[in-house]
């Protein structure tokens, strides 16, 4: 009885997992568009991509395990955001859906069409993520070894969202 219990479950879960992923699309490297900078070709390779979940929303996952790597793409890196959207900090390694090992960069696009139906700006909500999701906002996983605040620019005129101590703020108040 005990095994049917633990395969149903598992079965369960495996089913949840996979109607997760069916939302998206999902290509093992970078499938931004051309005209960024052509300096981020090469990172093409070590990037992922994914597409949805329910408006084609473009996110594309750039992990980097050297330091030097991260810092000459970082000002390329910079020039794709849209002007007014956010930097949000998140803390290294990123381990949920999205995953950055050990630390990286996680951009959210919206859907990449020749002429758009909605302006390029925050939309009303307090859900941040919500928030900039017609623009290119990213999200910086430090781990302050390869990704270092100290050796990094941020750029003045960027609102910086700080969720690097998130969790441990809720640990600490339950």
């Amino acid at each position: 009885m005990m095994t049917r219990t633990i395969i149903l479950f598992a079965a369960i879960a495996l089913g949840a997992v996979r109607s997760a992923c069916a939302l998206y699309s999902v290509s093992n490297r970078g499938e931004w568009p051309k005209i960024w900078p052509k300096e981020l070709e090469p990172l093409r390779k070590q990037a992922r991509t994914l597409v949805g979940p329910l408006v084609a929303q473009e996110h594309y996952l750039i992990p980097f395990t050297k330091r030097e790597e991260f810092e000459a793409a970082w000002p390329h890196l910079l020039k794709i955001k849209s002007q007014g959207a956010p930097i949000i900090l998140v803390r290294g390694p990123k381990t949920d859906f999205f995953e950055i090992k050990p630390a990286g960069v996680l951009i959210h696009s919206p859907p990449q069409q020749e002429k758009r139906s909605y302006p390029e700006q925050p939309i009303v909500s307090t859900n941040t993520r919500e928030r900039w999701m017609w623009t290119t906002y990213m999200e910086l996983a430090v781990d302050g070894n390869i990704v270092d605040l100290n050796r990094i620019a941020l750029p003045p005129d960027t609102p910086i969202i700080d969720e690097r101590f998130k969790n441990a703020q809720n640990k600490l108040s339950n």
